[in-house]
């Protein structure tokens, strides 16, 4: 059903408003502010928009030994979309049952993460260690020679090119039929669940990091053009930490995503929301889109990209966990109506932005772990606009005709 036009334009007046609500706000000068008396005015680009580009990409598969995938990525409150991907589901050839996903988080530009999301895989394959005897040491090996190679391409193209300074991080992982192999470059991240918690996470390589510090300040000199050191050893390094964990029937999932989600939810809190959203979504897609709206919701600022790979163990649709959701929405409803009606009765204007503060300070019981209010911000506000409707004044036959005639 196509929502009725006077909606679409309220919640695109109030998207800003309801947006800061639940970041607290982006900060910066407020609307109507001028700079100060003897500042210089400078054109400097703002890597923020006025409002966010909510449309989502989404991509979804599955595999012969049953895993299914999905991606969901969306630009939000960034000038550009620098965020790129690569899932593979199935190797093919002898490594049919293998699979290899990873997204990637461009900085000051998207050429180095769409590049490295075309031949990643390629030069890692073409290092000889990975095949069907599945040795994990020679596996690791090839994982960090294919990410050096990566670079070292890169470089070459890039100098080739004319390419301004950029690069990317990179967070992939390589599942064979017995292993699950991680590889972090950067601060995005990937964490496994099983048996409903937290199994494993890669360690963000962020520069105030006691080993990435004493990296850098070892460098020296500028990006990766330290004489006498290795790519490893440069200001900004290119090899991967690479983990290796055997597969157990009590793996559920497995999320590979930017900082953009971490820098706002932490491993526990994702877990726990990812493994209730199973119990009651039938479209992983739908999942995915939760989780780049509550990151959103909460104050997101960067682009969102997120891959959850789900293992023949995950949760899976469960009628209690759909009735409790049911009830859930049915509370927020008649909540909302509470509130509605209180402000009316108070002489107050009933906004949207009054109704969702109100309704943050209540006690709601139910909300989804790991979400919160945010992870119902939709439902909240459908069921605001139902008030507002239902409210709406109407308009007599008498007064109408009056009107007709008085036009």
């Amino acid at each position: 059903m196509e929502m009725p036009a006077f909606v679409r334009q309220l919640v695109k007046e109030t998207e800003k408003r309801v947006s800061s609500f639940f970041k607290g706000g982006r900060g910066g000068a407020a609307e109507g502010e001028h700079p100060a008396e003897g500042e210089k005015d400078e054109v400097i680009p703002c890597p923020y928009l006025d409002r966010p580009v909510l449309d989502k990409l989404t991509e979804e598969g599955c595999t012969r030994w049953g895993l299914t995938y999905s991606l969901g990525s969306m630009q939000g409150w960034r000038a550009n979309m620098e965020d790129f991907h690569n899932c593979v589901p199935q190797l093919g050839g002898e490594l049919a049952d293998w699979s290899f996903f990873a997204v990637f988080d461009g900085h000051a530009g998207n050429t180095a993460a769409q590049y490295c999301s075309q031949h990643l895989l390629g030069n890692l394959l073409t290092t000889g260690g990975v095949g069907p005897e599945d040795d994990p040491e020679k596996v690791k090996e090839s994982i960090i020679e294919g990410f050096l190679q990566t670079d070292k391409h890169l470089q070459t193209v890039a100098r080739r090119e004319g390419w301004e300074r950029g690069g990317t991080t990179v967070v992939a992982t390589l599942i064979s039929p017995y292993y699950i192999y991680f590889a972090n470059c950067g601060d995005s991240r990937a964490m496994l669940c099983r048996s409903g918690q937290v199994c494993f996470s890669t360690s963000d390589h962020k520069p105030y990091c006691p080993l990435e510090k004493e990296r850098i300040e070892g460098a020296g000199g500028p990006y990766k053009g330290a004489e006498n050191r290795t790519p490893s050893e440069q200001m900004v390094s290119p090899e991967p930490e690479v983990c290796v964990l055997e597969r157990s029937s009590a793996d559920e999932f497995l999320v590979l995503a930017c900082d953009g989600v971490w820098d706002i939810i932490s491993n526990e809190e994702l877990c726990a929301f990812i493994h209730n959203r199973l119990q009651v979504c039938t479209d992983l897609r739908d999942v995915c889109a939760q989780v780049i709206d509550l990151c959103l919701y909460k104050g997101s600022l960067d682009n969102i990209s997120i891959i959850v790979l789900c293992f023949p163990g995950a949760p899976q649709l469960s009628a209690e966990a759909l009735h409790q959701e049911a009830e859930l929405e049915d509370l927020l409803e008649s909540k909302v109506a509470e509130i509605y009606e209180e402000l009316c009765a108070r002489g107050e204007e009933p906004d949207l932005l009054s109704v969702l503060t109100v309704l943050a300070s209540s006690v709601i019981p139910g909300l989804p772990p790991g979400g919160g209010i945010q992870s119902k911000r939709n439902c909240i506000i459908s069921a605001y606009y139902q008030q507002r409707e239902m409210h709406k004044p109407t308009v007599t036959n008498v007064s109408a005709y009056a009107l007709i005639r008085f036009m």
